[in-house]
């Protein structure tokens, strides 16, 4: 799920409603004025208190500021960003380690900002676990 174009009501209401056990912060940067309801230190807090939800920022799974920044300016396509993203991951043995963490659960969270994952490394790093686990199934918030 992306919170960007999502009302606090709307974001916290869709956790409520998936029972999401833990939510994966998949963000490089959970601290930003821009992340407004959604900063990392508010969801730690709010998530379990609230919904008995687990909040962990995972920048394993994040891409780079390198790589988002030279996507944002145009100077690498979806194509070469989303290569890039998946290199990355393999580099840094985030699938392997999401499971060792998450493997046990049955509905986990992805998190970043975007509104839709058409173009949002989340949905890349949901497929990519989706390859490991074929039984997953990957429902878009």
């Amino acid at each position: 799920m992306g919170f960007a174009q999502k009302s606090a009501e709307r974001f916290f209401g869709l956790i409520r409603q998936h029972e999401i056990q833990v939510l994966a912060d998949v963000r490089q940067n959970n601290r930003s004025q821009l992340a407004g309801f959604t900063k990392g230190s508010d969801l730690l807090f709010f998530l379990p208190a609230l919904y008995g939800c687990r909040y962990s920022h995972r920048e394993d799974c994040a891409p780079s500021k390198e790589i988002l920044d030279a996507y944002r300016k145009g100077i690498l396509s979806w194509e070469e960003y989303e290569s890039r993203y998946v290199g990355l991951l393999e580099q840094r043995r985030a699938v392997p380690r999401f499971f060792q963490e998450y493997g046990s659960l049955d509905r986990v969270l992805l998190l970043c900002s975007e509104p839709t994952a058409e173009n949002c490394h989340r949905r890349v790093l949901a497929e990519r676990i989706a390859v490991e686990r074929p039984d997953i199934r990957i429902i878009h918030l």
